[in-house]
C-alpha cells in the first residue's frame, strides 16, 4: 500500500470494527497526526516513511485489542524513542494511561541508558501490564515481516531475539497464531540466512 494510503486504511477497518461506538475517533487521527508530523521525514530501511510502521502496528493490533487507548499507544509507540514529543506532551495532549504504555515501550531512558528489548518485556511482565505487551508483540511481529531490507547481521540479532523474548510473550498472551507466525518468519529467514531451503 502507498504510505499515503495507510492512515486511510486504517481508519477504515476500525470502522468497520467498530460496531458498538466505543472508539474515540477524534483521538486516534490526533495520533496518526502526530506520527506523520512528528516522525517527518524519518525512513525506514526498505525507504517507506516510518510513520508507516506504527501505523500498521495499529492496523494489526485491532484485531486483538479494540480500545482507543492501545490503538493511539501503537501508532505513537515509538515518537519518545525517536522524536522530539515528551511523556509530557502525551499525557497533556492525550491521557496519563497512553503516556505510561508509550513510556513503558520507550527504550531510550530519560537518564541516558538504554533498555534491552528483554528489559522493556520485563518491566510489563512485572506490572502485569498486557496491553503493554500486546503492543510490543505486534510491533515485533510486523519488524519481522519487514525484515528483508536489514543487514545480515542486524536479522540474526532480530531472530535471536524474536525466539529468546517474543516466543513466550505471544503463548502468555494466549497468541498462539502469533506465536506460530513468529517463529514460521524466524525459520524463513534464518534459512535464507544459511542459504538453505526452507520447510515448513
Amino acid at each position: 500500500f502507498p504510505s499515503h494510503d495507510i492512515p486511510i486504511r486504517l481508519i477504515e477497518k476500525l470502522k468497520s470494527l467498530d460496531t458498538k461506538n466505543i472508539l474515540d475517533f477524534d483521538l486516534i487521527n490526533k495520533a496518526i497526526y502526530w506520527a506523520r508530523k512528528y516522525h517527518g521525514d524519518q525512513k525506514r530501511k526498505s525507504g517507506e516513511p516510518y510513520y508507516s510502521h506504527p501505523l500498521e502496528v495499529a492496523y494489526m493490533i485491532s484485531d486483538y485489542k479494540l480500545k482507543t487507548d492501545v490503538i493511539v499507544a501503537s501508532i505513537l509507540h515509538d515518537i519518545i524513542e525517536d522524536t522530539e514529543v515528551t511523556a509530557g506532551m502525551i499525557i497533556d495532549n492525550f491521557s496519563w494511561r497512553i503516556a505510561q504504555m508509550v513510556d513503558m515501550l520507550t527504550r531510550d531512558r530519560p537518564d541516558g541508558t538504554k533498555l534491552t528489548i528483554e528489559e522493556v518485556i520485563t518491566n510489563a511482565y512485572k506490572k502485569a501490564d498486557k496491553e503493554v505487551l500486546l503492543i510490543k508483540l505486534i510491533d515485533r511481529l510486523h519488524n519481522i515481516q519487514t525484515i528483508g531490507s536489514l543487514s545480515t547481521k542486524k536479522i540474526e540479532k532480530t531472530i535471536t531475539e524474536t525466539l529468546a523474548n517474543f516466543i513466550a510473550s505471544s503463548m502468555y498472551l494466549g497468541l498462539l497464531e502469533i506465536e506460530s507466525q513468529l517463529t514460521e518468519s524466524c525459520m524463513y529467514y534464518d534459512s535464507k540466512q544459511k542459504n538453505k531451503p526452507y520447510k515448513k
